[in-house]
């Protein structure tokens, strides 16, 4: 838990004037999908913020910030890896790549996306989409 939930100077001070545009950008996709409960950590050695959805105890995604850096990860267990591969040609390159390149642990595959824009949005709401089934219309 932190001591103080950054504010949007913070984090734009941060990451930077365009990061957190894309991370309002890519905040504001989930948020329109799912209702889910938001919660603020720290963001362990890598990162300096931790900023994760969760509902019912099972964590949807996390977002991650650190000195001009975002981070989107999303881990698939064993049924959500055979949905993805069933389609994954229907998904960009760079999310083959990451998915095929991610360290597959005891509780899943994590797969770690550093953003530097909006592009793969439509991607990571597909990758949502096979972890959990959108609450929101």
């Amino acid at each position: 838990m932190l001591d103080k939930i950054p504010d949007s100077k913070d984090m734009a001070d941060l990451i930077g004037e365009e990061l957190y545009k894309v991370w309002i950008d890519l905040n504001d996709a989930i948020s329109q999908k799912y209702e889910m409960d938001c919660l603020w950590n720290s963001g362990g050695k890598a990162w300096t913020y931790e900023y994760k959805y969760r509902r019912g105890g099972k964590t949807l995604c996390a977002l991650y910030a650190k000195d001009n850096s975002i981070g989107f990860m999303i881990i698939f267990g064993k049924n959500e890896r055979l949905k993805f591969e069933a389609d994954r040609v229907t998904y960009s390159e760079s999310v083959q790549k990451i998915y095929d390149e991610a360290k597959t642990y005891r509780d899943g595959k994590w797969m770690m996306f550093e953003l530097k824009d909006t592009l793969i949005f439509d991607d990571f709401m597909r990758l949502l989409a096979i972890k959990r089934r959108p609450n929101r219309k």
